[in-house]
């Protein structure tokens, strides 16, 4: 079932199930087996440091995107992709031509603070996020007041989390450490690279 956040200056849908737990549960195992992936590094503090997780990008010819230093060279797309592609794009209305996984491997790893307003995302981008394993806290913090409390929300197996219109202007979003899980976590964040 599809449902609103009540965030403001933003505009964010949420659907916890919305692909079954067999179909998850495949696509968890087949993606973990078949993608190319990857541990970039980044710098912070004058230090190269491994991304605290592990990543891959799969696009349109000629569709790289850059973030954080790092410069995505786009993978064509596996076939195990598309329907999953096409069945984001039918929930979205939107038409997407690239998607960054992202693998965490245990709690340990994990994804900072950050807002998806490179400038390839165009002015308002439409972000349509899958999980598939384990259930990780999503969280939102306001990026002009800080009086406006924090938001989470728990992303299960199966779900699907929408953003679009303002929302990468006003908010930022993170995935924390969660030190006790031990099971993988999967995310693919499908976008439209302009």
């Amino acid at each position: 079932m599809k449902t609103q956040l009540c965030m403001p200056n933003a505009k964010i849908y949420f659907w916890s199930q919305f692909f079954s737990p067999v179909q998850s549960n495949y696509y968890l195992t087949e993606l973990i087996d078949t993608v190319a992936w990857q541990q970039d590094k980044i710098k912070m503090f004058g230090k190269e440091l491994p991304l605290p997780r592990l990543t891959a990008w799969y696009a349109d010819p000629g569709k790289s995107y850059r973030y954080s230093g790092i410069t995505n060279i786009p993978l064509p797309w596996l076939p195990v992709l598309l329907p999953l592609k096409e069945a984001v794009e039918a929930a979205a209305g939107h038409t997407f031509n690239s998607v960054l996984l992202n693998y965490y491997r245990q709690g340990q790893d994990s994804m900072g603070w950050h807002s998806d307003d490179e400038p390839e995302l165009g002015q308002n981008p439409v972000i349509a996020s899958v999980s598939f394993g384990q259930t990780r806290r999503f969280d939102f913090r306001y990026r002009h007041d800080k009086n406006i409390p924090k938001q989470s929300i728990w992303l299960e197996n199966g779900s699907l989390l929408l953003m679009q219109g303002p929302t990468q202007h006003y908010w930022q979003h993170q995935v924390p450490k969660a030190t006790k899980l031990t099971q993988p976590r999967l995310n693919l964040t499908f976008r439209e690279i302009k």
